[in-house]
């Protein structure tokens, strides 16, 4: 067919006269711009997900290949477009600040707003982020009412403490890089040492209320983006051996339905089997009130193995887990303790050891070392 189509164009020009060749030059000068248009004119973009459709360029280009019309194919083609480069792709912007997953926690000596103000400074200084527990010392109640005995030996009232705990707040936000997504916990710590009140029950219940009201503070003041309020407890069995006191703690703290954690960074005493405590009333200050949660104590591996133990128990027996939030060190250069990393390996290693086969519990890579202030 190609050999006959200029022949009978011809004849066909030559018999319909100029009125017949200028129609067909018409036509061809209009199919001639509909095939030299642009892509981009027809209504055709560059592929949003070009990985799962065909590039549309390339499309358009393995159709214009096809002959349309053999019986034209004698015409010139357009000039063909050359395609144009493709750009790699932009990479994700790297977090500009790195975050630290270990915290310092203190015992604190005084609620001072100037010293607790410095302390969350410099902890955005380090990008901490993570459960940090501010230990006010053992429950106290004076000048009718109820607080916490420091470090120092002086009392805290609770209003002052909520007060004081608001200002390392205000101070870690303030002092965060611009655009760094760093956030805390920040618990407020006591323990079961002796406390010195008229009711341990009513001790928790106040503990819970402040542990409210430094929540709504956050809140109003846009703080809470960074900082969340908790409670925390150190727990020793052999500071309370009669249990009673700890547990009526931990019930006037359930007794409020405060919604916060309340975190236990104790140890065990001798573990389970030959402990103070039994594995019933271990279980409770971890896991059996509703908001308590272990944040273990992990000096060396005979701790570990013991928290391990309590662990599998929990499974075996109570039918829930020991949802743990991390662990706690104690590590200085003088007294050559575990080191946050290496106690959380510690830990992970018991309760593999110790599942026998069975799923252990998880235990996030989150670390708190504990120290005096400095």
């Amino acid at each position: 067919m190609k050999r006959y189509g200029f022949p009978v164009a011809a004849v066909l020009a030559f018999t319909l006269g100029f009125t017949g060749v200028a129609l067909a030059k018409g036509h061809s000068a209009r199919s001639h711009h509909h095939r030299s248009a642009p892509a981009a004119a027809r209504g055709f973009a560059h592929s949003l997900i070009p990985g799962f459709a065909p590039h549309p360029r390339a499309w358009l280009r393995a159709l214009s290949e096809l002959p349309r019309n053999p019986k034209s194919s004698h015409k010139a083609k357009p000039p063909r477009k050359p395609a144009p480069k493709r750009q790699a792709p932009k990479q994700q912007p790297r977090p500009r600040h790195q975050l630290n997953a270990t915290t310092l926690s203190i015992y604190e000596q005084t609620v001072k707003p100037r010293f607790l103000s410095a302390q969350g400074c410099r902890a955005a200084r380090r990008h901490e982020s993570g459960v940090v527990v501010l230990d006010f010392g053992k429950p106290a109640f004076e000048h009718g009412g109820y607080g916490s005995i420091l470090f120092s030996g002086r009392f805290a009232p609770n209003h002052k403490i909520t007060a004081a705990m608001l200002r390392y707040a205000r101070a870690y936000v303030g002092c965060l890089p611009k655009g760094s997504t760093a956030s805390i916990e920040l618990a407020r710590g006591t323990s079961n040492y002796h406390p010195s009140v008229p009711s341990a029950f009513h001790a928790g219940r106040k503990w819970a209320r402040e542990t409210m009201t430094l929540q709504h503070q956050l809140r109003q003041t846009r703080l809470d983006a960074h900082v969340v309020s908790a409670a925390a407890d150190d727990v020793e069995p052999a500071w309370d051996r009669s249990f009673r006191r700890t547990r009526d703690f931990y019930r006037g703290y359930a007794s409020t339905h405060v919604g916060h954690s309340l975190y236990n960074y104790g140890s065990l005493d001798g573990g389970i089997v030959n402990g103070v405590w039994s594995a019933h009333q271990a279980f409770y200050v971890t896991g059996g009130m509703r908001y308590a949660r272990p944040i273990p104590e992990i000096y060396n591996k005979t701790m570990a193995r013991q928290w391990a133990a309590l662990a599998q128990v929990a499974r075996r027996r109570y039918h829930r887990p020991l949802k743990f939030a991390g662990v706690m060190t104690m590590h200085t250069s003088s007294n050559h303790g575990m080191k946050p990393r290496e106690a959380h390996l510690a830990l992970v290693r018991q309760l593999a050891i110790q599942g026998h086969g069975s799923a252990p519990a998880a235990v996030p890579a989150a670390y708190t070392n504990i120290t005096a202030d400095y």
